[in-house]
């Protein structure tokens, strides 16, 4: 073999070498945890199941990161390995999101339900303790400020049948949780009103 002909042999060998060492990004890898992420937000995960959710995706922002990260390496410095567990941390659990939304839905949903319920006894309790309620300057003014807020929640409360039959359960329910807060919050206040009163 002539001297050409074993420079040419070795120069094709270090660049199979060169490519083989090359590391290439895992974008299967990353287009599988993109499109899982996507199906588990299609079904309400990121609502329902907010935690999981965010770890997934906390997972692929940590992958991107990492990619970003070896990208800007020598190409023969490249390891996608850290990146393709983050990938596959973020699929698991993107999976793991959008299975677990369903049966999270009719919790929230049966939620939903009985705060309506539970809401309606506390405006009933709050509108008794209303009539009860010191007539002073001051207090007139407290008590019209009190009942604006429970027309408030009670408009709320008819409101949710409807985001319920609609299948916004997280939105029913995140409305009664704070009108219920809130009617217990002017409940306490009442009370307080009214034990002073009775105090005097």
């Amino acid at each position: 073999m002539s001297v050409k002909s074993l420079l040419s042999l070795v120069a094709v060998i270090l660049v199979m070498a060169f490519m083989a060492g090359c590391a290439k990004p895992p974008q299967a890898d990353l287009d599988a945890a993109k499109a899982a992420l996507e199906a588990a937000k299609a079904v309400g995960a990121d609502r329902y199941v907010a935690d999981v959710f965010n770890a997934a995706q906390d997972s692929l922002n940590a992958a991107n990161t990492e990619i970003e990260a070896q990208n800007s390496k020598f190409a023969l410095g490249r390891n996608y390995k850290k990146a393709q567990a983050l990938l596959a941390a973020a699929t698991r659990l993107a999976n793991e999101a959008k299975d677990k939304t369903a049966a999270r839905k009719e919790e929230v949903k049966a939620e939903a339900l009985k705060l309506i319920e539970d809401v309606k006894v506390a405006l009933k309790d709050a509108g008794k303790l209303i009539k009860r309620a010191p007539r002073g300057k001051e207090g007139r003014a407290a008590i019209d400020a009190m009942q604006a807020e429970l027309k408030a929640v009670e408009t709320s409360v008819a409101e949710a049948p409807a985001l319920i039959e609609s299948g916004d359960y997280i939105t029913a329910h995140d409305r009664l949780q704070a009108g219920l807060a809130k009617v217990n919050s002017i409940i306490d206040e009442l009370k307080q009103a009214i034990a002073k009163k009775a105090g005097r």
